[in-house]
């Protein structure tokens, strides 16, 4: 917390408190009710417009500076994840099957505790300021851009977007950016194969659809291999496979379930071509059928460099350049991407990771948990100077 200005010291001791509250009590995709009115409430106390029920449990505050001028919008995400918490913690999950584990309730809290210090900065500042607390990031098709569709980069118009996300793979209160690609573009793929089923002990009477699934499988995964540029970064990964009810009988239908990720907007429509193709082809090679269900997913998180310098820029004042990480681009999905589709900004990391206090487990971890009084107030002093900084540009 050494690194905080001296007036949000108190504000770094509200945020873990917060964080914790809504830890306790997580909320699923688009159910999110408790999380808006906590919000809601807590963005009214610190004297912002607020308008609630976007996108269905979406918020968001206004705060208008003393003097017209540029307007930011600074965003978090509010969802948990269908997971039990294995925790023992004072603050674990009081929702059985329903967890943070992906540092969201931390999100909220940098952004409840930026705005209260940005309001209590009002008459500095010269222009508007939006906190959008977003629905679903979790789920595609996710909460973004159905508030984007509501209005939310209008009335006034925003100039510059920014977003973060907590890190597990990164040492606590440490910072990472970086221009261009970031996150990759996460779509998904279903494909379900019919054969003729039998007795396995006469399996020229039948068309078994496992068979038929596994040469599938196999002939997917060397589409990355055979059909892309080495340097180019892309995944295709079968997660799901389901065929058959007995050891002795030949099933007649499998299911596969997948993800293809890019960065590339032409090799994604590409993948998405030849993800078919294969699928359908192959199927039919074997005397199968097959159909492809396509769902187009996040487009692929992309940074603008200005913005990113400048992200960089003020994480050398609040964590100092020793403490600002490399970061590769992650194959990852974010929904913050159809923001920066829409506007110039940055999506950036803070670290939670602290080995010494066992605080080492992934996202999507049943026992996912951070060094939110080490992270949390870097978030926030980073979000405070960025509009600081930004408006004033």
């Amino acid at each position: 917390m050494e690194t905080l200005t001296l007036d949000l010291k108190d504000v770094a001791t509200q945020v873990v408190l917060d964080r914790r509250r809504l830890h306790q009590h997580p909320e699923l995709g688009f159910q999110e009710h408790e999380t808006a009115a906590f919000v809601a409430e807590r963005l009214r106390a610190h004297g912002l417009l607020v308008q609630t029920g976007i996108a269905g449990t979406g918020v968001v505050g206004t705060l208008r500076g003393a003097r017209p001028g540029k307007t930011v919008l600074l965003r978090a995400d509010m969802d948990a994840l269908p997971i039990d918490e294995e925790n023992d913690v004072p603050y674990r999950s009081a929702v059985p099957g329903v967890m943070h584990a992906c540092g969201h309730d931390g999100h909220t809290a940098i952004l409840l505790a930026a705005a209260r210090a940005l309001a209590e900065r009002r008459d500095a500042l010269a222009g508007t300021v939006k906190f959008v607390f977003q629905p679903c990031e979790e789920r595609p098709p996710g909460g973004a851009r159905p508030m984007i569709e509501a209005g939310v980069l209008e009335d006034p118009r925003v100039d510059a977007v920014f977003g973060l996300h907590l890190a597990q793979e990164l040492p606590a209160g440490t910072v990472a950016a970086r221009p261009g690609p970031v996150m990759a573009a996460a779509d998904m793929f279903r494909l379900e194969i019919r054969g003729k089923g039998g007795h396995a002990a006469y399996p020229h009477e039948c068309v078994d659809a496992a068979l038929v699934a596994a040469q599938v499988l196999v002939a997917l995964h060397a589409i990355v291999a055979r059909e892309v540029k080495p340097i180019e970064p892309a995944v295709i990964t079968v997660g799901q496979i389901a065929a058959g009810s007995a050891p002795n009988v030949i099933p007649d239908t499998a299911l596969l379930r997948g993800t293809v990720r890019t960065f590339d907007k032409k090799l994604r429509q590409q993948l998405a071509r030849r993800v078919e193709e294969v699928a359908v082809g192959v199927s039919r090679a074997m005397r199968a059928d097959c159909t492809c269900t396509y769902e187009w997913g996040y487009p692929a998180v992309v940074n603008e460099p200005a913005m990113t310098d400048l992200v960089l820029d003020v994480a050398r004042e609040v964590v100092g350049a020793d403490r600002i990480a490399a970061r590769e681009p992650s194959m990852g999905g974010e929904d913050f991407a159809y923001f920066l589709e829409q506007r110039p900004g940055c999506f950036f990391n803070v670290g939670t990771r602290n080995e010494a206090r066992g605080l080492v487990w992934g996202h999507h971890h049943p026992r996912f948990d951070i060094d939110d009084e080490t992270a949390l107030p870097v978030g926030v002093d980073m979000f405070v100077r960025l509009v600081e900084r930004y408006l004033a540009s």
